[in-house]
């Protein structure tokens, strides 16, 4: 008996017409698609799997390319010039993001407030060192940091001083942090200041109401309003921090002293593998800084998205 109920009540299977239009609707979807999932396969997985491809074989002068299995990730794992230039580029991390997102952050909370004078001035003014291209901000911070030919050179001669180098072993990470914070401080600042434009102004009219002040609307309103956008720029931040390549590339030029090949990781892969050759092993260390990347970026969302 309960056989039979089962099979009266199961639904009847789909007619030929429904069918066809439920694969026409999956064809027309996978239409939309298709062009994403085709140039993301080809710039994006593609090179992934060729980099892992290669981070399995080691060129060698005798018996040229061998499979060599997991060996290059257990010297990558080893090598203290990649954990070197993994603990300068943590130490910059630590440093740095925190300046530039809390420079955005004020730069955004002012600009939104409705208190600042000329606010689309400043707003673009902020913004448009980050549309300077990467190399052409480090030539320009590179020639001021010059204490021979630059603006620190002009400054020394001028006053009968001698401020320290900036491009000098002890600061050169420093230096370099200021440049990164002086082009993205402006685009962190859209993100923050995208977001508050989007809290309802009522928030604001009811904590008035209750006697809060400016201080305490932005503490207790403003800023757990937009604590998504503060989590997003971090993690943008992270794995930009961790990507670190151009402007330490353009100064090496100018500092070959204190910015050595391995100074950050990523330098260290393109040294690996255009100058010397190593191809398979530059592949490993490249993966094995991705995935280091990827777990401290999905750690930070995690906390960062946790409700308090």
């Amino acid at each position: 008996m309960t056989l039979l109920s089962t099979r009266a009540t199961a639904a009847p299977p789909p007619r030929p017409r429904a069918r066809f239009r439920l694969r026409k609707e999956a064809l027309v979807g996978w239409g939309f698609a298709g062009p994403f999932v085709a140039v993301f396969g080809l710039v994006f997985l593609a090179p992934i799997g060729y980099a892992g491809y290669l981070s399995l074989f080691q060129d060698r002068l005798i018996g040229g390319t061998s499979f060599v299995g997991l060996d290059n990730y257990g010297e990558a794992l080893t090598d203290p010039r990649f954990w070197d230039g993994l603990m300068r580029v943590g130490l910059f991390l630590l440093v740095q993001v925190p300046i530039m997102l809390g420079i955005a952050l004020l730069a955004a909370l002012a600009i939104d407030s409705g208190r600042l004078y000329g606010k689309t001035f400043f707003r673009v003014s902020i913004f448009l060192p980050y549309a300077v291209p990467a190399v052409v901000a480090s030539l320009i911070w590179g020639f001021m940091y010059g204490d021979q030919f630059g603006l620190v050179g002009n400054i020394n001669d001028a006053l009968g001083v001698s401020l320290p180098n900036p491009l000098s072993p002890s600061l050169v990470l420093a230096s370099i942090g200021n440049i990164v914070t002086w082009e993205f401080v402006g685009y962190n600042m859209l993100i923050f200041y995208s977001a508050l434009k989007v809290v309802p102004r009522s928030l604001y009219e009811a904590a008035a109401i209750d006697g809060a002040g400016e201080w305490r609307i932005v503490a207790s309103v403003k800023l757990p309003a937009i604590r998504s956008a503060v989590v997003i720029a971090t993690i943008f931040s992270i794995i930009g921090s961790f990507q670190l390549f151009n402007e330490p590339s353009i100064l090496q030029k100018l500092a070959p002293n204190a910015i050595t090949n391995d100074l950050t990781p990523n330098l260290y892969t393109y040294s690996l593998s255009f100058s010397g050759q190593q191809h398979n092993y530059a592949a490993t260390v490249a993966i094995v800084m991705g995935v280091i990347t990827a777990i401290i970026a999905y750690a930070v969302q995690l906390r960062g998205m946790r409700k308090g």
